[in-house]
């Protein structure tokens, strides 16, 4: 298995003409709020050049504060969204957010292994809003049904450690390594794992396989709460893969994203902060005496981090 591995445009399913955009096909739910949800995938992946094909799988009735329930669209809804656009379109890569049912991941674990050689970013929201039975059950299926497919999982520590190592005890909380090698049980190679707490009030993220960690980014702890960082993240790491960046680079440069999402993250409501994906769009309206926004990639080479804030 490649420390970093290269998802060559080439070996995917159908390549676009060169003057096209990479091609991301998204299963998510809609956000009303503009906090997460579809509305952060379409955001990201198009600041990171791709072209997104959304499909709905239900609505978050929720606001900038809190989820207050979900609605769930039929998995033949689902896979019909899917498969027609499939057809007329090649697609360079796959993200799968929350999607509401087993049922739901039981069709999209279809679709992508119709597409064994395009990767699959799947991430895992934080789900303790939703009915306890109903949560044991989506991860039950998600772990039997979705992971065997996935490339890239992402998710926060917390969230991480409560579905894949439930029996853990310890003074100690699982590293990255025992959460990537509990992952790997089910068939995922490689885990991208944030909100790490490490000493002196700073939070890592680390990508692992369950041999190495291959990278960490560090940042320092921020005092305001967001809504939509996770989405925002796995969005832009499926983005730059799907435009043939590696794994390491990818992972990189989207940290590097969502940092500067926040940076400029905004209150729209009377919740939680919500990042600013578009903080490229404002550039050009520097105030008199501000300074140049800095470049927002990074190569391999940049990656540990250690200066971010967030």
């Amino acid at each position: 298995m490649p420390d970093t591995p290269e998802f060559a445009p080439s070996t995917l399913a159908g390549v676009p003409n060169e003057a096209s955009l990479p091609c991301v096909m998204v299963f998510n739910a809609n956000d009303t709020s503009g906090a997460g949800g579809l509305s952060a995938d379409i955001m990201a992946m198009s600041s990171a050049s791709a072209h997104v094909l959304s499909v709905v799988t239900g609505a978050y009735i929720r606001d900038t504060t809190e989820i207050h329930d979900h609605v769930t669209f039929d998995e033949e809804a689902v896979a019909d969204q899917a498969r027609c656009v499939l057809e007329d379109m090649p697609v360079q890569a796959f993200k799968v957010g929350f999607v509401g049912s087993p049922e739901n991941l039981s069709v999209i674990a279809e679709i992508t292994s119709d597409y064994a050689e395009v990767p699959v970013v799947t991430y895992m929201p934080d789900l303790s809003w939703w009915d306890e039975l109903a949560i044991d059950t989506y991860l039950d299926a998600c772990a039997e049904l979705l992971l065997p497919q996935t490339t890239v999982l992402v998710g926060n520590h917390s969230t991480l450690c409560r579905w894949l190592l439930p029996e853990w005890e310890g003074d100690r909380a699982p590293s990255p390594r025992e959460i990537a090698r509990a992952a790997a049980t089910h068939g995922v190679p490689y885990t991208l794992v944030t909100g790490f707490n490490a000493a002196d009030q700073y939070l890592e993220s680390h990508l692992a396989s369950p041999e190495t960690v291959l990278a960490t980014a560090r940042y320092e702890r921020f005092e305001a709460t967001f809504a939509g960082a996770g989405d925002t993240l796995s969005a832009a790491l499926c983005a730059l893969i799907a435009g043939g960046a590696d794994l390491q680079s990818a992972c990189a440069e989207a940290l590097t994203y969502l940092d500067q999402c926040l940076d400029a993250g905004f209150q729209p409501g009377m919740g939680h902060a919500v990042p600013d994906r578009l903080f490229w769009a404002h550039e050009d309206d520097i105030e008199p005496g501000g300074t140049e926004p800095s470049e927002t990639a990074l190569g391999a080479d940049d990656f540990p981090l250690d200066t971010t804030r967030h």
